[in-house]
């Protein structure tokens, strides 16, 4: 059946794993100058791996070796060979560039179906694709993935939001795949048109590209009636649908791992963790063909659970931060999504806010800029969120409560930061 999780116990699963991480080491080190070389430089040779564990002595891939052979370096099939190529936006330096042959895209289709029926979806639906198409994976992924379910695609993109509420109300989808704070910025159009999103058909939200609290889960179901669920997946190992919430259990994200093997590693130490224990997230592809990455660090924060929908499969925990989304504020860590969350407690506030860094002296500063839900609003909501965040997250921070749509809404992935501290300090 198109779309079925494969029906493996736990040892059948590490059989599969173990023979196609083989061949994956092999075929990167025989067609990637890269591989070869670090192989070489760490000491092992693809015939070193035996077991599972023995992964853990080959080296890391870093977004930095992604950049540093663009365009086309990371590929281990000739170009030729590749059907499509996916980029990241390359708005912090060159864009990451990863490749496809038509089994990949063809596997990819696939996972992608995998993920909307556990998601809930089903052959026939109409599934509404809000997330960007072009160059980012996640238009093409959720479009492949529901025509290779059965399902009648409209695939909108992003922007012209007045739009997205036409189709909606229009054409009656029962699944809409987007951004989370995308959707709520289509929520809010609904709200302007004066469509009741809980009148409307949708009934599976399936949210990706971007982390979000069970906080905001919990207002956005509240808010349009929906199933909320979450997915996962990033560009440098495919794109969407590495792994996927089950709608039924909504308790993390199974990891297809007959696909992709994970590891969770100290983001100091880098040494791996055992499962249960949260730090970095990182993926080895086991059935890429034009580009295998071996050990790419994702930057996630998260941790590997026992599976539950499918028993087989480990969960990896709803990602909720990132290394390098963490702002250190007077030594403290602090994560947009622990921000978020204290917005959510309070009531008379709208998810949609900023943090914004500044250093107006020697030391950091924060300060939280949110939209009140309506007008006119409490002045007393600034003081009541600064008291959460304090008390709950242990940093002192300003808070500016804005009136509502006040701030830039995203068509993509929201910003939550802004910083806009000096470049450098004077010595």
């Amino acid at each position: 059946m198109i779309g079925a999780v494969p029906d493996l116990n736990r040892a059948e699963l590490e059989t599969l794993q173990l023979e196609r991480l083989r061949a994956t080491l092999r075929s990167a080190y025989d067609a990637v100058p890269h591989y070869r070389r670090a192989f070489d430089a760490a000491g092992v040779r693809p015939e070193d791996l035996t077991t599972l564990a023995d992964l853990a002595r080959f080296p890391f891939t870093t977004k930095a070796d992604l950049r540093d052979h663009y365009p086309f370096g990371m590929f281990a099939r000739p170009r030729e060979e590749v059907v499509r190529v996916h980029a990241s936006s390359g708005t912090t330096g060159r864009p990451t560039v990863v490749g496809y042959t038509q089994e990949d895209v063809d596997t990819w289709a696939e996972l992608m179906a995998r993920s909307i029926r556990a998601a809930g979806g089903r052959p026939g639906d109409v599934v509404h694709v809000a997330y960007g198409y072009g160059l980012f994976t996640g238009g093409l992924g959720a479009h492949y993935g529901a025509e290779r379910l059965g399902c009648t695609v409209v695939p909108v993109s992003g922007g012209m939001t007045e739009r997205q509420v036409q189709l909606i109300v229009d054409f009656g989808p029962r699944v809409i795949m987007v951004t989370p704070s995308y959707f709520l910025a289509i929520l809010d159009e609904m709200d302007r048109q004066g469509v009741d999103p809980r009148s409307t058909a949708l009934e599976v939200g399936i949210f990706g590209a971007e982390p979000w609290t069970d906080e905001m889960r919990r207002a956005v179901e509240a808010r349009s009636g929906i199933r909320a669920v979450d997915i996962y997946g990033l560009s440098e190992v495919m794109g969407p649908g590495v792994s996927q919430e089950s709608g039924e259990t909504q308790d993390g994200l199974h990891v297809w791992e007959d696909h992709f093997l994970p590891e969770v590693v100290d983001p100091v130490t880098l040494e791996p963790l055992p499962d249960g224990e949260r730090g970095e997230l990182v993926f080895t592809s086991l059935t890429k063909q034009a580009m295998p990455v071996v050990r790419y660090r994702t930057r996630d924060l998260t941790r590997l659970l026992p599976g539950t929908a499918y028993p087989a499969f480990r969960r990896m925990e709803k990602v909720t931060g990132r290394t390098d989304d963490m702002m250190i504020v007077r030594g403290v860590n602090v994560f947009p999504s622990q921000v978020e969350e204290q917005i959510l407690a309070v009531e008379g506030l709208a998810p949609h806010y900023l943090c914004v860094l500044t250093r107006p002296g020697n030391l950091d500063e924060l300060t939280v800029q949110v939209e009140a839900a309506a007008e006119p609003y409490d002045g007393a909501l600034a003081a009541r969120l600064a008291e959460r965040i304090k008390q709950r997250i242990g940093v002192t921070a300003r808070v500016e409560v804005l009136a509502p749509h006040a701030l830039e809404r995203s068509l993509g992935k929201a910003k939550r930061i802004s910083d806009r501290r000096p470049r450098s300090t004077p010595q």
